[in-house]
């Protein structure tokens, strides 16, 4: 599988792109995503589940270039929200939102939730960041899908320049540090994504 020189993830968001790259770079293939095929238009991400979107990014765009793809839905799931923002994570504070706009309506949300409690907390909410896999092949129409989350802690103390989206309110209470204080190592070894990864490269026999 993924027998074509570059592997093609169906992403514009530059954060994504970084760390498939350096996930997958043990595989001696350049990463491509839609920045390299500008003309393929953005899939529309309505599906109920990450699985879902993960899988309609992937055929869409796969059929399109008739070439393999992998594709990933990936959000944060925040206990005392009942799971919000889940998967409108990347646009939970409207289509377009900038991670810093986000990151404020997520603190605002669980701020009105505080109202009449100890505020001094800087752990808000138990949390888990979910990332769900779809590698499709066109070729035969078949998928290959995988699954990853880290529990965490949701801070009103955000801390880190690294990452991306909620990492700096992710908090890791075993290292002591956001998500966004951790390394792209770190991250990777980790990270919900990076966890996702490993179990598709072993379903794909680790020919990604």
């Amino acid at each position: 599988m993924m027998e074509q020189q570059a592997i093609i993830v169906s992403t514009r968001n530059k954060g994504k792109v970084r760390e498939f790259a350096h996930a997958l770079a043990f595989l001696g293939k350049p990463v491509q995503s839609m920045y390299d095929y500008p003309d393929v238009p953005e899939v529309v991400e309505d599906g109920e589940t990450f699985a879902e979107n993960a899988r309609k990014k992937a055929k869409e765009v796969g059929d399109r270039l008739a070439m393999p793809v992998l594709a990933d839905d990936s959000g944060l799931c925040v206990d005392r929200l009942d799971g919000r923002p889940g998967v409108y994570s990347a646009r939970f504070a409207g289509e377009g939102a900038a991670d810093e706009q986000n990151n404020e309506k997520l603190l605002a949300a669980l701020a009105e939730l505080s109202l009449g409690e100890d505020t001094e907390q800087p752990l808000l909410s138990p949390a888990r960041f979910v990332c769900s896999l779809a590698y499709y092949d066109p070729a035969d129409g078949s998928f290959v899908e995988a699954d990853g989350e880290v529990e965490g802690w949701i801070t009103s103390e955000p801390a880190g320049s690294g990452g991306f989206g909620y990492d700096p309110l992710f908090y890791l209470p075993e290292y002591g540090k956001t998500m966004a204080e951790l390394s792209l190592e770190e991250k990777q070894a980790i990270g919900h994504r990076g966890r996702a990864l490993r179990k598709l490269v072993e379903k794909l026999g680790g020919q990604a």
